[in-house]
């Protein structure tokens, strides 16, 4: 992967007008949407391979190529890795791999989120790395932290990792979770070798990298706060 990523390009150069009113309806009412079929599916793959490793979860939403699940698969050895992405040809750009502690499955993350919180399933750790950013003001609700389903990602529970090459989304998510009650802070991604392809394609092409961790706020119930 070559070296020559723009910049994101938004109108948009802080916080959103409207975001703490958008996360606040979320964090108060439920997303009704049922998961589709297809994401059922793949749902009972992940609790058939969790059956057979009894393993703790850790999530890579949005994996993309799953370059980045078999990178954590070597960095949580102990864990069920699972890697999430609703494009069938990013995953099918994904090389054969020998470890044993991951999976890859097609389906969209809002709905595995939700059918994990049904089921009373939490994870140890939640990464969500280089999400696409939807940088135009207009998109806000198609950003994580502005979706209806951002309840149900803090619900699971865990340490969530958000990395993004855009400081405002970050600041946003970060926003967002301490609205919710989960206080993490924001900093520069360390040197060292990507995580995900994109990230050493943004550090090589001289971005500035975010990162926003946190604990998420679960209690025993399931409930936020």
């Amino acid at each position: 992967m070559q070296a020559n990523s723009r910049q994101v390009a938004s109108n948009q150069s802080h916080l959103h007008p409207r975001l703490t009113a958008v996360v606040r309806r979320h964090l108060t009412t439920t997303f009704r949407k049922p998961p589709a079929l297809h994401n059922r599916a793949a749902f009972r793959r992940l609790l058939a391979q969790l059956n057979t490793t009894q393993r703790p979860l850790v999530l890579d939403s949005f994996c993309g190529t799953g370059h980045s699940t078999a990178t954590l698969a070597r960095r949580h050895p102990d864990h069920l890795i699972v890697g999430i992405d609703k494009s069938s040809e990013r995953l099918g750009k994904h090389p054969p791999g020998s470890a044993d502690n991951y999976i890859l499955l097609q389906a969209d993350c809002e709905d595995i989120w939700q059918l994990l919180v049904q089921e009373g399933l939490a994870v140890d750790y939640h990464y969500l790395l280089y999400p696409n950013p939807w940088p135009k003001a207009r998109h806000l609700q198609r950003r994580i932290h502005g979706h209806a389903s951002f309840p149900w990602l803090l619900q699971l529970g865990g340490r969530i990792e958000l990395r993004s090459n855009w400081q405002v989304y970050v600041e946003e998510f970060g926003c967002c979770a301490h609205l919710a009650g989960c206080r993490g802070w924001v900093a520069r991604v360390p040197e060292g070798s990507g995580l995900t392809l994109f990230e050493q394609k943004y550090r090589h092409s001289g971005h500035e990298l975010w990162v926003f961790t946190a604990n998420a706020c679960r209690d025993e119930t399931g409930v936020i706060g």
